[in-house]
């Protein structure tokens, strides 16, 4: 059942603090670790630099779908994490011995703004998991930690593997799925290489004209 807030299309001074506060909130998500990788043993990531790719992994998929409403899944994409400026990263691990009161941080962000009915909204539909948006959005939060962990991969850590092969199993969708097994076989640093072949091609014939 979706959460009703009090709802009022008058802003008065106390609606434009709230969303100041609000805006310096969602600021600690780039100062909040993903705590996996602590346990992964290389590599580091904020839970702002994973929505930010996650949101590109997301339009990507509703792109290559052509059936989902863009600008739900970009919302999604976006406000996913959001609880994490409250409660934090917690882990597998962490979560067998923590209690994660993810729905209350939900509320209690959402009612401290004047359009937080709306964001509620959004993720209640992605937690629940039953619309396609909500289901390829998951899927981009998964596919995000897959690529990260393959950085790992490509750099040495070996234990990183496996992690990623079981992250793997966990998604949804057919484009995502296709995508994935070109991300297991890409080295994360092909585009780099291919970009430098591209620059340097230029160059030889930009030499030749001359």
């Amino acid at each position: 059942m979706r959460y009703k807030m009090k709802k009022s299309n008058k802003k008065s001074k106390s609606d434009y603090k709230n969303t100041a506060n609000f805006l310096f909130e969602v600021g600690i998500l780039s100062k909040t670790p993903r705590s996996g990788f602590h346990f992964l043993g290389t590599g580091d990531q904020s839970v702002a630099e994973h929505i930010n790719r996650v949101c590109y992994i997301g339009y990507a998929l509703a792109m290559m779908d052509g059936t989902v409403n863009i600008s739900k899944v970009l919302e999604m994409c976006l406000f996913h994490d959001i609880s994490e400026t409250r409660i934090s990263d917690l882990n597998y691990v962490h979560q067998k011995y923590v209690e994660r009161k993810e729905e209350a941080a939900h509320r209690d962000i959402a009612d401290s703004i004047s359009f937080g009915e709306e964001i509620f909204g959004i993720i209640e539909e992605y937690e629940d998991r039953q619309s396609k948006e909500s289901i390829l959005v998951k899927d981009a939060d998964n596919i995000e930690w897959i690529m990260a962990l393959k950085e790992q991969v490509d750099q040495g850590n070996t234990r990183a593997l496996k992690w990623a092969e079981h992250a793997v199993k966990r998604i949804k969708t057919e484009n995502a799925k296709k995508i994935v097994n070109e991300i297991m076989k890409t080295d994360s640093n092909a585009w780099w290489f291919d970009n430098k072949k591209v620059a340097v091609s230029y160059k030889s014939k930009e030499k030749n004209k001359k």
